[in-house]
């Protein structure tokens, strides 16, 4: 009331002094816009009057905060600060409320930070902006600079100078004070906050990057070292926003130089711990990516045992670079440690596509298990693809074909390994290039090569220009040490060769068992099978050859597959087969199986079974043993069955034994029928 009686009189020399004091009345009475009102006719005013300006400005702010609009209070008090620092702590200090003072000191470091920060909007927009609202108050005003470094340091020593014990207004000063490049001065006032407070990390950061700026990289160091103990990294993060580019610069290219430094001396666990804050400082500099920072701590961690974060790192650089040798390599050697077959497999065949020159010395460079895992792994998965491709038929692509050579080629140079040149010669085959692989077959084993394997893959090159009978023998050789690898050749060779090798293998295996040569007839035979894909003659040889040797499971299911294919087999071929597997099947003690067997073969042709069975095991023998099961059905009250197989057993002997049996079935069964 007292200040509207007083603007009411006709004199009017306080007019804008009552009118930013009305406005502070009506802003404590939550009058808010009656309060803007009356602020925004004293800065606008044609005759601006200094003092009253700031008291508007001030006020105006006050109330920009409760409309969220943090930004232009924090322009308002700058611009409070540049008509009159002390006035506008004056103002503060007698206008604005305490419970109020707190949230305006707050507000006021946040947009003081951000505007160092270069995170506002850009300058040109909010001065003008401001300059609307301001009128000829910009005649006192250089306002083109309230953004800058020079108006946040004002600001920031307003609030040094209500708070001269809060740290992050000092912090603010500082920084305001570096970007004016008034270095000495920002280094005097943190050095004076670090007496205070010795531990406290955004200090520590702000003054070993002045210090190594100043040329004092011992104490730069040692303000590093300081700062890692404490384990803050995080508060580098707002600071670099802050930091001038060639700072950040010469921090990155400081830290990368230390931690390097560090690795090439100590390599005990906390020598690299320290060497990974080192280079996790250099990163945060980069702005979060420098590729050889990042390669090089994700190796640290992989010798600390932490791989996960170690394939974070390799991850972030193949983010950026997906073809990077190094990151590609090293994380696959993090999936080595972790047992991870799979993924170390495509990383490292990735990394030797893109430059084997480099992968395979760090493959070297592993410890001996380690190498040995890595080509036990490349070698599995290119013989399984190899595998894959060549028994599929189909025309495999350029680019898997291309990776198999790569892979085979990187494995002849890690180690010369037999089975390296084996199979680098089965890719160059599939690759339809005979020549070379004939080249490096005999390079590496010689013309007349020991090895089987060798001798095998030779005789299938020179299958062309020699008898199918000579190649036969390294074949059979091979087919008795590993009948896979043997199926896998035979994917080379046309089908009439491989008719042609069939025969001639089955000659040669029928003259060696004849002169009872059964464990070289064997190979001849296993030849004679692979290659006529299954035939049942040979089946049939190969199951006699195998019983010869003892082997009765592998001649079982050579049977087998004899009877799985019996369509169009006469009844008396049938029958001999099923002798045949019930044989087996009683030198493995099946006897109920072996049982069903003979039964099969007496239905189909009894006479022929009944002479199988008199050569071998014997009608006697036999005989006991379909009692034995028929007796044990009978005992399970499966009468039925107990029934047909006694009435088999009697065809093959009339045992007094099986007729007894027979009589108490009788008997059940009309006794079954009475009830």
């Amino acid at each position: 009331d007292m200040c509207e009686q007083l603007l009411a009189a006709e004199q009017s020399t306080y007019h804008n002094t009552l009118l930013a004091l009305r406005g502070f009345c009506s802003l404590h009475a939550q009058d808010h816009p009656r309060a803007l009102q009356d602020f925004q006719r004293v800065i606008e005013h044609d005759s601006p009057h200094p003092n009253s300006c700031i008291k508007a400005l001030c006020g105006r702010g006050l109330i920009r905060i409760s409309g969220g609009s943090n930004y232009l209070t924090a322009l308002d008090y700058i611009t409070a600060c540049q008509l009159k620092l002390e006035e506008t702590i004056f103002t503060i200090k007698s206008y604005v409320p305490w419970n109020q003072r707190g949230l305006l000191l707050k507000v006021l470091q946040e947009e003081g930070q951000m505007m160092l920060q270069k995170k506002r909007y850009p300058a040109g927009s909010s001065v003008s902006f401001q300059k609307k609202q301001t009128g000829l108050l910009c005649t006192f005003l250089n306002l083109e600079g309230v953004l800058d470094a020079p108006g946040v340091f004002q600001l920031a020593s307003l609030l040094v100078e209500l708070d001269s014990s809060d740290e992050v207004s000092r912090l603010l000063c500082a920084d305001a004070l570096y970007q004016m490049g008034r270095g000495e001065e920002a280094h005097r006032m943190l050095s004076l906050a670090l007496s205070r407070n010795p531990q406290r990390a955004p200090v520590l950061a702000r003054l070993a990057l002045l210090q190594l700026k100043r040329g004092f990289v011992h104490d730069g160091n040692q303000l590093l070292k300081r700062l890692i103990r404490i384990g803050d990294s995080s508060c580098l993060l707002p600071i670099l926003d802050i930091f001038q580019d060639e700072d950040r610069k010469l921090l990155q290219s400081h830290c990368r130089w230390r931690a390097l430094a560090i690795l090439k001396g100590r390599q005990e666990g906390a020598a690299i711990k320290e060497a990974i804050a080192h280079l996790s400082f250099a990163i945060l500099a980069a702005g979060g990516y420098a590729e050889d920072c990042l390669l090089t701590r994700a190796r640290c961690y992989g010798r600390l045992g932490q791989m996960k974060t170690a394939i974070f790192d390799f991850n972030a650089v193949l983010k950026e670079d997906p073809r990077n040798v190094q990151a590609l390599s090293g994380r696959g050697f993090v999936h080595l440690a972790l047992r991870q077959q799979k993924e170390a497999v495509q990383d490292l065949i990735s990394a030797l596509k893109v430059e084997a020159g480099a992968v395979i010395p760090a493959i070297l460079s592993l410890k001996p298990e380690a190498q040995g895992l890595v080509t036990g792994w490349l070698l599995q998965h290119g013989r399984a693809v190899l595998t894959q491709l060549v028994a599929t038929k189909d025309p495999p692509g350029e680019e898997t074909l291309g990776d198999l050579l790569t892979v085979a080629k990187a494995l002849t140079k890690i180690c010369r390994a037999a089975q390296h040149h084996i199979f680098y010669t089965d890719v160059l085959m599939a690759n339809g290039r005979p020549q070379e692989a004939l080249k490096h077959l005999q390079e590496a084993f010689g013309h007349c090569p020991a090895e089987d394997f060798a001798r095998a893959r030779l005789a299938v090159l020179q299958l062309q220009s020699r008898n199918v009978a000579g190649a036969a023998v390294p074949l059979s050789a091979l087919a008795r040490r590993d009948e896979q690898d043997l199926a896998f050749l035979l994917n080379f060779v046309d089908t009439k060769q491989q008719q042609h090798l069939a025969q001639a293998a089955a000659r040669e295996g029928k003259v060696l068992m004849k002169s009872h040569h059964h464990e070289q007839a064997l190979g001849y035979l296993s030849l004679a099978v692979l290659a006529s894909r299954d035939s049942p003659r040979y089946l049939r040889r190969r199951a006699a050859c195998l019983m010869h040797l003892k082997k009765h499971e592998r001649a079982l299911k050579d049977m087998a597959k004899v009877i799985q294919g019996h369509g169009s087999n006469s009844p008396k071929t049938q029958a001999g087969d099923h002798c045949c597997q019930g044989f087996l099947l009683l030198a493995l003690a099946q006897e109920e199986a072996a049982v069903q067997h003979y039964m099969q073969a007496l239905q189909l042709d009894e006479p022929l079974a009944l002479g199988t069975i008199t050569n071998c095991p014997g009608r006697e023998s036999l005989t006991k043993t379909f009692h034995k099961i028929a007796q044990c059905n009978f005992e399970k009250r499966r009468y039925e069955e107990a029934w047909k197989i006694t009435d088999c057993g009697l065809k093959i002997d009339k045992s007094s034994e099986l007729q007894k049996l027979k009589a108490r079935l009788k008997r059940e069964a009309s006794s079954c029928s009475i009830h």
